[in-house]
């Protein structure tokens, strides 16, 4: 039941028979929203949060969730990491299980989503160590060829723990059934998959994600960018809802981010921003699964660029390296970007012009635009990382699913050296 002034609705209203269907919440303030979800819609006494360490040192809108909830709180997780390490994530379900949590409630970030999804299936199957997760993730892999496996078809106990998530960023991992994390000893970063390990509601409060720092706000925002344009210039399988969704997702997202460089407290464009998010996550609810820029930005993050900045990197280079197979999709895309006013704004402004310009050379504007790093140069990332980099990103399985399929080292490490910024 929602309150006065909030729409809440499913989050996929085209996919009302999902498995563990989530919920979007808006229109009043988020401590309001949870704390009555909590209560009426999922009865729970025991909620557990997992706070963004920023917003608990420099804010006080941790404090307003944990007011909200009153005698309903159990206790509160003071942050994870970027790129949610797995030792933090084994912590901090020792803690909830402790205090028999029986509702996660995370605020802040994408590295506190994924951390709290892998929490649900850890407190389901009493998985409280670095080496546990090693022996679980086989269970639960994130493969391309195990998307929209049943919850009865894997071989874990199901999680029963309902998460909400008030997210204060653009990745959108909030919406995704999926959760990543990185071992502390390899670098490498794991994804395992499974229905129930995804969020029941997702509260977006605009006013709240005023407080992300611009660079987070903005980076992530492309980190959206790039599931909207993998997802449209995909290869398989063809779906027409998917490439609605994914242009929707686009047309709201990169206007509206635009807005939000010049104009940092715009709330409106911030909600129409977050909803351009929610548009295109139907992807991952129907089989899509993203390319290399996400495949070889998972592996990138663990070494210090930030989730979305991997995107701001790699995205216009991957599409540069995909044109052959996919140019038909790019072209339209491009369209898309000329067509909109205040895209097309953009790329006259950096000096470019339609018949000379490809779809690359577009989001290569508008992140410059936005003021987000363009080489791995300028995050300290040389060429000694590359064959690193190289190896573990073929273990992902973004990469297999790319226009192109990446099955060798040396395709990995052509599109690092395009992105090098050395030359």
């Amino acid at each position: 039941m929602a309150l006065p002034g909030e729409t809440y609705r499913l989050a996929f209203p085209s996919l009302p028979n999902l498995e563990n269907p989530a919920y979007v919440s808006y229109g009043v303030p988020f401590d309001k929203a949870c704390a009555h979800h909590v209560e009426n819609t999922y009865g729970a006494k025991r909620a557990f949060i997992i706070a963004s360490g920023s917003l608990l040192k420099n804010t006080g809108e941790v404090n307003k969730l944990e007011r909200a909830l009153g005698e309903r709180h159990a206790g509160t997780w003071p942050g994870l990491a970027p790129h949610t390490p797995w030792h933090e994530v084994a912590e901090a379900t020792k803690d909830a299980l402790a205090k028999n949590a029986d509702c996660l409630i995370t605020i802040g970030g994408g590295s506190l989503v994924d951390g709290a999804k892998a929490m649900l299936l850890f407190i389901a199957n009493n998985v409280t160590s670095v080496d546990g997760i090693r022996e679980f993730e086989k269970k639960c892999p994130a493969r391309h060829d195990r998307m929209g496996t049943k919850a009865a078809d894997i071989p874990v106990t199901c999680p029963t723990v309902p998460l909400i998530c008030i997210p204060t960023t653009l990745s959108g991992g909030e919406y995704t059934n999926y959760a990543g994390g990185t071992y502390p000893d390899t670098h490498l970063k794991s994804i395992m998959g499974h229905p129930f390990c995804g969020p029941r509601l997702i509260i977006n409060d605009p006013k709240l994600t005023i407080t992300a720092p611009e660079w987070v706000w903005l980076s992530t925002g492309v980190r959206a960018i790039d599931h909207c344009t993998e997802t449209y210039c995909r290869m398989h399988p063809p779906d027409a809802e998917v490439d609605e969704a994914s242009l929707d997702g686009f047309k709201k997202i990169v206007p509206n981010l635009l807005v939000t460089k010049k104009d940092w407290t715009n709330e409106a464009a911030r909600l129409n921003t977050m909803l351009g998010v929610n548009s295109v996550c139907i992807m991952l609810k129907k089989s899509v699964m993203p390319g290399a820029s996400h495949g070889i930005g998972h592996q990138l993050g663990p070494l210090g660029v930030g989730h979305g900045e991997t995107s701001c990197i790699l995205l216009p280079s991957v599409m540069k390296y995909n044109a052959s197979v996919n140019g038909d999709k790019q072209a339209k895309l491009k369209q898309v970007m000329w067509d909109e006013a205040p895209i097309a704004e953009v790329l006259k402004k950096r000096g470019l012009k339609p018949e000379s310009s490809d779809a690359g050379d577009g989001l290569d504007a508008i992140f410059r635009e936005l003021g987000m790093p363009r080489s791995l140069k300028e995050k300290s990332i040389g060429r000694d990382k590359f064959q690193a980099l190289a190896v573990n990103s073929l273990v992902d399985a973004c990469c297999k699913a790319n226009p192109i399929p990446i099955t060798k080292e040396e395709q990995v490490l052509e599109i690092l050296d395009m992105c090098a910024g050395d030359r």
